[in-house]
C-alpha cells in the first residue's frame, strides 16, 4: 500500500533526504518534500515544525525527518500533539515505533547512519502495523495528557 509521505530536513541531510525520496517514490510512494533543497545551513525547527503541520493536519499519512543527529528535528516534530515522532537507528527500533507507539514520523541522523540502514529503518517503519491492544491506552495518553494516572 502506498503512502503519501513528507520528507524533511536541515542542511546536514540534504542528501540523505534526496536518497531516500527517490527511493520512496521508485517503491510507488507520493512524497512531498518539504526542503530545504540546498546545504546552505538552516534551522531544524523550522522545517521539523512544517513536517509535523503536514503530518498532523492530513497532508500527509507519515513523515520522515532528518537531520544531523536526528534528535533536534525529532524534538521539534514532538511539539505538534498530533505527531509521534520516533528517533531510531536501526531495524527494530523503527518496527516498535509502529507496533508499540503508533509512530507516525520517524526521525533519523545523517551523520550516524548510512543510506542502507536508512532504508531498513524506513522499511520497517512503513510496513509495521500498530499492534493496538495493551499499546492502545498508552498512545491514546500521548495526545491526551489529562488521562495521565499519578504513578504509585
Amino acid at each position: 500500500m502506498a503512502d503519501k509521505i513528507a520528507i524533511a530536513s536541515d542542511h546536514a541531510a540534504v542528501d540523505l533526504k534526496a536518497a531516500l525520496a527517490a527511493w520512496l517514490r521508485e517503491a510507488g510512494h507520493e512524497v512531498v518534500d518539504l526542503g530545504p533543497a540546498t546545504a546552505d545551513s538552516v534551522d531544524y525547527p523550522d522545517y521539523g515544525y512544517k513536517l509535523a503541520e503536514h503530518v498532523a493536519s492530513g497532508q500527509a499519512d507519515k513523515g520522515v525527518a532528518l537531520c544531523g543527529s536526528g534528535i533536534g528535528i525529532s524534538i521539534a516534530v514532538n511539539r505538534n500533539p498530533g505527531c509521534r515522532c520516533a528517533l531510531v537507528s536501526d531495524g527494530l527500533s523503527a518496527r516498535l515505533s509502529r507496533e508499540h507507539n503508533d509512530a507516525n514520523v520517524i526521525a533519523m541522523g545523517a551523520r550516524l547512519i548510512g543510506i542502507d540502514t536508512a532504508k531498513d529503518c524506513l522499511s520497517a517503519f512503513l510496513t509495521t502495523p500498530f499492534g493496538g491492544g495493551r499499546h492502545q491506552r498508552r498512545v491514546d495518553k500521548l495526545s491526551n495528557p489529562e488521562n495521565v494516572k499519578e504513578p504509585a
